[in-house]
This record gives structure tokens, sequence and C-alpha cells, in this order.
């Protein structure tokens, strides 16, 4: 099944790419994982994000499993929104509107295919299901991801996958019994697992992101303020500095890449 899902992933991937206008932003391959939704991890969200986390069923009250992908960007976009200052790059902003969109095609595509299976899914947004005050998600896609197998929180809490860090997560919620994707034995971020980096920290000028942990509001102030900057886009609040080409942005790092 996971090949069939990461066949659909990047058969949406390249349909948006190669519209007139499009730009390719991503890369290949995507990464998906799959959750049984009895996994003990999901009853744990709740006390690791916020109270009131939507739990599958909440979703989808048949629900089996449910479904992360990762659409990993190009270096190339990368490397623009690190040398852009002190604002997120343009093209960073609009990979985020282009993004967006990608991952609802690909949601809807993979919907699809299930219900030509007879099974049921439910889809949620690829952003914005949180609470402007507490700015916490109740659909986070980072820790979905964690639990379904696709990687390990990195210092900058985001996940890094096997294809890096530096791209964009989406989820859906199926009735249809999947085998669940193990998770990762070892700690990809180089910092956790004992080795010197914390680029990430360095990378953020904002005040946010520390050695000593991560100020959401300073952050959400930042996202803002890229989002004013780019009032001729849609709703932008983005910034991704602490992952744009960082040793973990495209890939498990190495130690000596740090």
């Amino acid at each position: 099944m996971v090949q069939t899902l990461l066949h659909i992933i990047e058969t949406q991937i390249r349909n948006r790419a190669e519209r007139p206008g499009g730009y390719p932003y991503w890369r290949f391959p995507a990464c998906v994982g799959i959750a049984d939704v009895r996994d003990p991890l999901f009853f744990r969200l709740r006390e690791v994000t916020t109270p009131d986390h939507a739990l599958p069923q909440d979703l989808l009250p048949s629900a089996a499993s449910v479904i992360v992908f990762f659409v990993p960007f190009r270096e190339r976009l990368g490397e623009e929104n690190r040398l852009e200052v002190p604002y997120a790059s343009r093209s960073w902003a609009e990979a985020y509107v282009a993004t967006n969109a990608l991952i609802a095609d690909i949601c809807e595509a993979i919907q699809k295919h299930l219900a030509l299976e007879g099974y049921q899914s439910a889809i949620t947004p690829a952003t914005h299901n949180f609470d402007e005050k507490r700015l916490v998600s109740r659909w986070s896609h980072k820790h979905l991801g964690y639990i379904a197998g696709l990687g390990t929180f990195g210092l900058h809490y985001q996940l890094i996958t096997k294809q890096g860090s530096c791209g964009r997560l989406g989820s859906l919620v199926t009735s249809k019994p999947l085998t669940p994707t193990p998770r990762p034995l070892e700690e990809y971020c180089l910092s956790k697992s004992g080795h010197s980096c914390a680029a990430c920290v360095r990378r953020c000028s904002y005040g946010a992101l520390t050695s000593s942990g991560f100020d959401r509001h300073r952050c959400y102030a930042q996202l803002l303020e890229n989002d004013r900057h780019y009032a001729d886009l849609p709703l932008v609040d983005v910034c991704g500095k602490c992952v744009a080409h960082v040793p973990c942005s495209y890939g498990i790092p190495k130690a000596s890449t740090a």
C-alpha cells in the first residue's frame, strides 16, 4: 500500500508542477508513514500537545489508520530562504501557498482511491487548524508523522524525515486497516544524538528558537511579519529559517555535516 500511496502523491506533485506557470518547488521521493489508530501514542497526544487535540475517531468514527506524508522541498528553495533577510524569501512564501493546494490535491486523490476500494476517509487542512491564542494545533501533522514512523523531532521542533525537514506534511484518516510503519530506532537530530550542531538555533535570528527552548509567540510574531511583507499573496504566515539549508534540511544528517 505504501508504494501505491507514493505513486498517488508523486503523480499529484508532477501534475501541479507541470501546470502552466507552475514552479517545481518539490523533489522526489516523497515519504509516507502509516499509523494504527490503536497505537497508544495517539492517547498521549493530549498530554504532549493540547488537551483538546483531536483523535482519529473524532474525524472519522470508523477510523482504522492514519496516513501521513511528507513533501520535500528542492534544495534551491531552502537556499533562497536562507539567503533572504530579514524576511522569508518570496519563493518560500509562494511555495507555501502552492504546497497547501498540492496537499489538498494529494488528500483528495488518496480519498478517491480509498473510496474505490470501499473505504471512507476524512481530510484535514494542511494548516490553520490551530488556536490562534494558544498557538497550538488540534491536529498536529508533525506529531502524527512521528507516530506514523516518518521521523524524529529535531532541536527546532520540526520533524526530520528520511528526506529531511525542509518540506511540508499532510495527513488523512481512513477506515481501511493498514500495516503500520515502524518508528525509527535511532535519533535523527544531531544535537539530540550527542553531536555538535544546533545549526537551526543559529539560523533563527528572532529569538524564538534558543538552546533552552522554543518561544512560540515570538515565532508567530515573525510569521505574521512575513505575511505583512508579502501582502499581495494569500495568507503566508511562514518563516522556515530553522530548516533552511541546515544539516537536516534534505535528509538524515551525518555528524560530519554539522
